[in-house]
């Protein structure tokens, strides 16, 4: 029983990857402190592009028709040029076109499958399994692709760490889908199975946590999922929302409480302060305290008795 740990999810909005905090991130992937991430597009995308590209300091006050002029795109007070988007298009366009090709043939081999088994009469109970792509599955494939320790998502593929974005649509990986939906119909972007995937992760261990950085869509995603085990054991909400205009972004743990987001005995925590400042602070004096400790104490531990399969 004491080889048995709680189950981690961490979440976090774009931002924290556009700035500095990549870094506070990369270091807990890399150690495999977290057992489940969810994120936007954006910190899909910007982690890559940081690979090939740096991100400029810059300020808010600066001008957008002036900025657009000069191709540069700015996030709050960052800098990001049109380059750097064209560099990561330039790398994901070729692999999009593989995973098609990849996708294509497996689902040509699961016809010819389908077509002996009915022409022997043997049924379709024993059809090898169709393949589709997922967008947990895509973004596995790009850590493995970029191949650098600089990475978040490259550390998640190496310690077989799940990354769930259901809105992975919902940026530059999106055009690029788009884009080449009109060279090529037909490639598949299933997110049903990553709901069932991320949701059996919640339910299938003996104890959950939730470390929200941000709100919106990581939020209610994460918090939906611990709803399935009737609520997280232990939760940590850091982000500036409010509760005034009734957004999920600003709901307090009390909220998700009612809902079975968070358990009726758990003692949840939400901190009211900039991320970039307190998270970096907050590592420092938990994860990071005592690294070789916490290994150690970790070690051979598993979420769930299944886990030793994986």
């Amino acid at each position: 029983r004491e080889k048995i740990r709680a189950r981690i999810f961490f979440s976090y909005t774009s931002n924290q990857i556009s700035c500095g905090q990549r870094e506070v991130i990369k270091y807990m992937v890399q150690h495999k402190m977290v057992d489940v991430i969810v994120t936007t597009a954006g910190g899909i995308e910007e982690d890559l592009i940081k690979c090939f590209q740096p991100t400029y300091m810059g300020d808010f006050k600066l001008k957008g028709t002036d900025l657009r002029k000069k191709g540069i795109n700015r996030i709050g007070n960052l800098l990001i040029p049109n380059k750097n988007y064209c560099q990561f298009e330039d790398w994901m366009g070729p692999l999009i076109d593989k995973m098609h090709d990849e996708q294509d043939a497996s689902h040509n081999k699961w016809a010819k499958a389908v077509a002996q088994a009915v022409e022997s009469g043997n049924g379709l109970d024993d059809l090898p399994e169709r393949f589709v792509w997922t967008p947990s599955k895509v973004i596995e494939r790009l850590g493995h692709e970029i191949n650098d320790e600089s990475s978040v998502l490259y550390w998640a593929a190496k310690n077989k760490i799940p990354v769930f974005c259901p809105a992975l649509t919902d940026g530059s990986v999106g055009d690029m889908i788009y884009f080449h939906s009109y060279k090529r119909k037909g490639f598949i972007l299933d997110i049903a199975e990553d709901i069932r995937r991320i949701n059996d992760l919640a339910v299938q261990c003996h104890a959950s946590g939730q470390i929200i950085i941000g709100g919106g869509l990581v939020k209610h995603h994460t918090c939906n999922a611990n709803l399935m085990r009737n609520g997280a054991n232990y939760s940590v909400y850091i982000n500036t929302a409010q509760e005034f205009d009734g957004s999920d972004s600003g709901a307090s743990p009390d909220e998700a409480i009612s809902w079975g987001k968070i358990r009726i005995d758990a003692k949840p925590v939400k901190v009211s302060a900039d991320a970039t400042i307190v998270w970096p602070l907050i590592v420092s004096q938990t994860f990071a305290k005592d690294v070789e400790k916490w290994k150690e104490e970790t070690k051979e531990c598993v979420c769930w008795p299944e886990d030793n399969d994986e």
